[in-house]
């Protein structure tokens, strides 16, 4: 990097005292610039600096942090007493020789610098290639220049400084009065044509937002997903984003997402940090251009950190920096090459040094946190990235499970190679608690796995808070043990400070104690710490259709595809709800058709919305296509403890359109199936209630009223409200079935009285669906239906 001060030698002639004067104060202004990024002198030529840089992109930093220093400090000074500098820079070697540098890197460099206009910065072609991606700037491209000693004319760009666009656009680029040759005065005449135009442009922008923002419309920007965006940022808040993989083999990348997780893991155990999750950050995908102001806001943080990882057999370099994201300062840079077994002692460097600039305290306990590697087997921490980056994206829907068994190897594989690697045994039982209660591997010997990962953390770390955290999951999707869940969260929250899981787990714990505001609050606590989750956010919807305030749970699944717009699943859900809160299916079938327009594929994660679609349309034709595309999955209850099979969804599709011979094979085929589940899962309500309706269906009276009666018994509402709640309400439908109407609209009333509301129980699907057909024409059913129909 090649610096000049603008104007020097003139203001020499004129007052030899103040230049003296200017050129200290410009050289301490420098000097103090560069060491932060890595930048080293090597020759100082008058008011020249000759600056060495080991990357492209910190020579690039360094650079704007100078014009930006500058650029501050001006204005606060008479006209005189500016100071003002061109800075070129340029890629290639740089020979130190008897006292003296040359090389390809050195000339061109210091030739570049002269064609940047005032306050500006100017860089060689190779130069832009490696930062492109990298520096969150615009690059304006020059017409080709011939530098001295430079055979063909070169590529040049200008850094468009990023306070530019705060500024007035300039209508012309001042002076060159020294040193611009006849075609750099052709290339500043191409800056000023397109300046001229950009202010041309802006006024014109300007005007269209005084236009609009005098309009009476304005006020239902309250309305947008944005608003919901937190107004009122901590000064000591943070988020890590995305590094930057730079190695040459992609590979990699699952090392440096683990490498950021660790960095952002040891800041998230600051109590005086606001640390924002892994979940939401990931979404800002690294080489990407990003908007930190942007990104800022959206996430409620005052700070970001961005970095890069490169690896190469056994050697490192971890590039970081922190940014404050209001002013897009550069508050810290640092650049780490270790061998590659000092990884884990980089990432806890980076996580103090960043601590100390946001001049955050840290107790004892916390350092030491801070400073425990999480392994020493490189292999087995690359297996748990890539475990943790799959366990990150599990959200609604039905094809969920093959990526939580991939991330189960994976983890198997990391704890087999390292058996005391903590962290792994966490997720590991993570993993088998979510097959276990949530994708319907409901079984002793799934649990048993659980279990022994929790034991074997418990075993490695007793009092940590990632074992108590892990114990609280165990305890409440494992033993439905609510209590002893929150004693365990409780000895949590004093030590993961952070950790939007705490609040997430609270908020279902209390759910299902019947306890649904307080719950509801808990969610959204856990989305101010994770506010891009968009499992949560779905959650909060979820929230909100069991107390049945469907506008809400709507507009929380807006915040949700404000953030994964293309979102299949939760597109399909949105208008689902409007099916079941006002029983009108057209705005899900112009969204299911939308999904297909897309591709035949498309629609597999929503083909279950497709097939209660079609049967609350009565389309045959729809609904076989539907279940095909179901496949092996669900064909009904991705949301809840209630999963009905394809060939239970083949069964009711036929008693619908009355074709007995083939409800009745479908039927026995889901029986098969079902009775296999209930064998391995005996003590477990929702698994028997949909045996009891399926033997309902094959005209099994006796048999399926005891069946739901037993599995009302094993799920009690006072254990578990909303499992309760769900098999009470399915079993309605067992006693229609069975032709005892009197019981299911005793069963029914009921359910309507619960503490928590399922979908199948709504205005929408009580009056469209065929689980209902033989109460209908019931004065008793239609006046349950009409007084549950939307007010307005």
């Amino acid at each position: 990097m090649f610096t000049d001060m603008v104007g020097y030698t003139a203001l020499s002639q004129r007052n030899e005292a103040l230049a003296l004067e200017l050129l200290e104060e410009h050289r301490g202004i420098l000097r103090s610039i560069f060491p932060r990024f890595n930048g080293t002198e090597i020759k100082t030529i008058g008011d020249a600096f000759l600056v060495e840089f080991q990357s492209a992109l910190e020579a690039a930093q360094c650079a704007l942090e100078i014009q930006r220093t500058l650029a501050k400090r001006n204005p606060d000074v008479p006209s005189e007493r500016c100071i003002e500098l061109r800075i070129g820079i340029h890629v290639g070697d740089v020979v130190h020789r008897e006292g003296d540098v040359y090389g390809d890197g050195v000339n061109i460099a210091s030739r570049i610098q002269p064609v940047a206009g005032i306050g500006e910065i100017c860089i060689s072609v190779d130069v832009e290639r490696q930062i492109h991606h990298a520096l969150e700037a615009r690059f304006e491209k020059l017409a080709p220049i011939e530098l001295k000693n430079v055979e063909v004319p070169m590529d040049l760009f200008r850094i468009v400084l990023p306070w530019e666009r705060k500024s007035e656009v300039r209508s012309e680029i001042r002076g060159g009065e020294d040193h611009r040759s006849a075609i750099t005065e052709q290339a500043a005449a191409t800056s000023r044509r397109f300046a001229l135009i950009g202010g041309l442009v802006l006024l014109l922008i300007l005007g269209i937002g005084w236009w609009w923002t005098t309009l009476p419309h304005k006020k239902l920007a309250s309305l947008t997903p944005e608003s919901n965006q937190p107004q009122n940022i901590p000064e000591k808040s943070i988020a890590v984003l995305p590094f930057e993989n730079l190695s040459e083999e992609k590979a990699n990348a699952f090392f440096t997402d683990g490498v950021q997780d660790e960095i952002l893991t040891a800041l998230s155990r600051i109590a005086d940090l606001k640390v924002i999750s892994r979940t939401s950050v990931m979404q800002y995908k690294s080489g990407a251009p990003r908007n930190l102001r942007e990104i800022g806001q959206q996430l409620g943080v005052a700070h970001v950190v961005e970095g890069s990882v490169q690896r190469a057999a056994n050697k490192i370099r971890v590039n970081a920096q922190l940014i404050d994201a209001r002013s897009d300062e550069h508050l810290w840079a640092q650049t780490y090459d270790r061998p590659i077994d000092d990884v884990f002692a980089i990432q806890s460097e980076i996580a103090k040094a960043i601590a100390d600039q946001l001049q955050a305290k840290l107790s004892p306990n916390e350092k030491k946190a801070i400073e425990q590697p999480p392994t020493t087997d490189l292999a087995a921490f690359d297996l748990y990235s890539r475990a943790k980056s799959l366990l990150l994206t599990i959200s609604f829907g039905a094809t969920q499970e093959p990526d939580v068994r991939k991330a189960i190897e994976l983890l198997d594989e990391a704890v087999k190679r390292d058996p005391s690697f903590f962290d792994a045994y966490c997720q590991l039982a993570w993993a088998h608690e979510t097959l276990y209660a949530v994708l319907g591997s409901h079984t002793p010997a799934r649990l048993a796995l659980a279990e022994a990962a929790v034991q074997a953390a418990t075993r490695l770390r007793p009092d940590a808070g990632e074992t108590h955290l892990a114990r609280a999951n165990f305890l409440y999707y494992g033993r439905r043990d609510y209590a002893g869940a929150l004693a365990e969260l409780e000895s949590t929250r004093r030590v993961l400070p952070n950790d939007a899981r705490i609040f997430e787990l609270t908020g279902y714990i209390l759910r299902r104690r019947g306890q649904q505001e307080e719950g509801l609050r808990n969610l959204q606590r856990a989305v101010e710490l994770d506010p891009r989750n968009f499992f949560t956010l779905q959650q909060i919807a979820f929230s909100y259709q069991i107390l049945r305030r469907f506008a809400e749970a709507i507009a929380a699944l807006d915040r949700a595809l404000s953030i994964m717009p293309d979102n299949v699943e939760t597109r399909a859900n949105r208008a689902l709800y409007e099916l079941f809160w006002k029983g009108n299916t057209q705005p899900l079938h112009q969204t299911i058709d939308s999904i297909l327009a897309q591709g035949p594929s498309a629609i597999a994660p929503a083909a279950d919305t497709w097939f209660q679609c079609a049967l609350a349309e009565r389309d045959s034709a729809a609904a076989e296509r539907a279940l095909v595309a179901v496949g092996d999955n669900p064909c009904w209850g991705a949301e809840s403890p209630i999963l009905l099979s394809r060939s239970f969804g083949e069964g009711l599709l036929a008693r619908m359109t009355k074709d007995e011979a083939r409800a009745r094979a479908a039927f026995e085929a889901a029986r098969t199936q079902q009775e296999k589940i209930v064998q391995a899962q005996p003590d477990y309500g929702p698994t028997l209630c949909v045996l009891a309706m399926i033997d309902a269906a094959l005209e099994h009276k006796d048999v399926a009223l005891e069946e739901g009666r037993r599995a009302i018994a094993l799920t009690p509402m006072e254990k578990d409200i909303y499992n309760g709640s769900c098999v009470l309400q399915y079993f309605a439908i067992t006693a229609a079935w069975s032709g005892e109407k009197e019981l299911a609209l005793q069963q029914l009333e009921t359910g309507l009285r619960a503490p928590m509301g399922s979908l199948l129980l709504s205005y929408g699907a009580l009056k469209l669906l065929p689980f209902w057909d033989p109460l209908r024409g019931d004065p008793r059913f239609e006046k349950i239906v009409a007084s549950l129909a939307p007010k307005d």
